[in-house]
């Protein structure tokens, strides 16, 4: 019985943080961490290394099914993730100073936030029009928003996907499918760093939980990304905007009940 429980939890928490992912470049911390300590009792940090770890993959295929796609900004992406890693060690430096305050839901009103914003009001900027940016005005802007972004995370330890997809698409004007690619492409080596740090202090966590969390999400996030690549923009919008408002209800509840 406990075997089908956590078979169970897991399957679900993939599949939310799969569809997250694939469709909105979510980080799936913010759907296992919460499903694992409430349903399975794992350790917050236990369970937050196992999100990162399900993460990796899911964001690697995820990327390279949108750079296949050619819906991914590798140039820009890398220098937006060399900014988010070193500013996120800053932030997280910088917090250890700071009494700490309860930000545990700041990422989840977020992610439902952002997506009333797509189905409100959806993302339609065109390629055409997000390449006429000069590519000296596109790196600047990428160095100073990641240096935001990385410093925001580090601060309180939340939020780095959808700020991604926000200052993505809100401010630098991407089309909506670009700056998903590019932020599930910066969240794979982000993700990458934080498991191997949360493993090397922690230790290895459950084998089958962890293996099943990974298998899981890699499933969901890859089913998510070729649907998201294949869809039109309006659509892409309404299904990214919907999922990402009942993740984020999910969360709270999930939350209320640990």
């Amino acid at each position: 019985m406990e075997l089908l429980i956590t078979i169970i939890v897991t399957f679900f928490a993939g599949m939310g943080a799969g569809l997250g992912t694939g469709f909105a470049g979510m980080s799936a911390a913010a759907v296992i961490s919460p499903m694992l300590i409430t349903f399975l009792g794992i350790e917050p940090y236990e369970a937050v290394g196992i999100a990162l770890s399900s993460d990796v993959l899911a964001s690697a295929i995820s990327a390279y099914t949108y750079g296949k796609n050619k819906n991914l900004d590798i140039k820009n992406g890398l220098i937006m993730m060399i900014s988010v890693l070193i500013f996120t060690v800053v932030g997280s430096y910088v917090s250890s100073f700071v009494p700490s305050t309860t930000m545990g839901n700041f990422s989840v009103f977020m992610t439902m936030l952002l997506g009333i914003k797509f189905i409100v009001k959806p993302v339609m900027t065109t390629k055409e029009s997000m390449m006429n940016v000069s590519a000296k005005k596109r790196a600047m802007q990428s160095v100073f928003y990641g240096i935001l972004i990385g410093f925001i995370c580090g601060f309180i330890g939340a939020g780095g996907g959808m700020m991604m997809l926000l200052i993505l698409t809100s401010v630098l004007g991407y089309e909506l499918k670009t700056a998903v690619g590019t932020s599930v492409f910066i969240m794979t080596f982000t993700a990458f760093t934080g498991a191997v740090s949360h493993f090397a202090i922690d230790g290895m966590p459950n084998l089958f939980i962890w293996v099943s969390c990974v298998v899981f999400t890699l499933l969901w996030a890859r089913i998510a990304a070729i649907f998201a690549n294949k869809a039109t923009p309006k659509t892409l919008n309404r299904v990214t905007g919907i999922i990402l408002v009942i993740l984020g209800i999910a969360v709270l509840l999930f939350s209320a009940l640990a």
